[in-house]
């Protein structure tokens, strides 16, 4: 039975290190390893690997999930895991959305990264029950982000809030009057059940609207 080949996109070397060294252990090559997205997608063009695992995160304007988009982009079929904490339904919603097989923690046991492998080599998703708890409570309790609940011009308002704009700030960005801005975002907390300036970022870092 051939080997799968593996490509690792990590910004950090100690984790890209130690998932190629536990992969290598259930006979994964792993045959590439890059830490910046836009080196993970010509690392894939170059090498055609079986399954790309990559960082969610890279601390850069461009993430796993652009570097996903551009390598689903030219090859439709790749195999893609993301690395994450499972921190943001929107971000994991997502990920599977754009044509992600798996999701796997940092921390994850060697075992479980590799049954994520196997499955997404062969085009299989692959669901750690910790994600496929949330998902299924995303799936029951419908949808609660900003983005499902938000227009575009209020999702707008809404991470400017989380950044910690004023509402004359926000006002003076967007070219509005305060008094706009004052009445809309306090439907926004009203349509989000929040109130307190913590709360606003805490939902926004959540859903993926703001970087932490």
């Amino acid at each position: 039975m051939n080997k799968i080949k593996v490509l690792l996109a990590d910004d950090h070397p100690v984790v890209m290190g130690g998932f190629a060294m536990a992969l290598a252990g259930f006979g994964v090559e792993v045959v590439g390893q890059a830490r910046t997205p836009a080196e993970a997608v010509e690392a894939y063009q170059a090498l055609a690997p079986d399954v790309a695992i990559l960082d969610m995160r890279f601390g850069e304007q461009m993430t796993g999930l652009d570097a996903a988009r551009q390598i689903l982009a030219a090859a439709p079929k790749a195999h893609v895991i993301f690395l994450t904490q499972f921190d943001q339904d929107a971000l994991v919603k997502e990920a599977y959305r754009i044509g992600a097989r798996a999701l796997v923690t940092k921390d994850c046991d060697p075992s479980e990264l590799f049954a994520a492998v196997q499955r997404a080599a062969q085009g299989e998703l692959y669901f750690m029950p910790a994600i496929a708890e949330r998902l299924a409570s995303l799936s029951v309790l419908g949808e609660q982000s900003p983005q499902a609940l938000l227009d575009e011009r209020s999702l707008e308002i809404f991470k400017l809030m989380a950044e910690g704009l004023t509402n004359a700030e926000i006002a003076e960005r967007l070219g509005v009057s305060s008094k706009t801005i004052s009445n809309s975002s306090q439907a926004i907390k009203d349509k989000l059940g929040v109130e307190r300036a913590a709360d606003i970022t805490r939902l926004a870092v959540r859903h993926g609207v703001l970087q932490a």
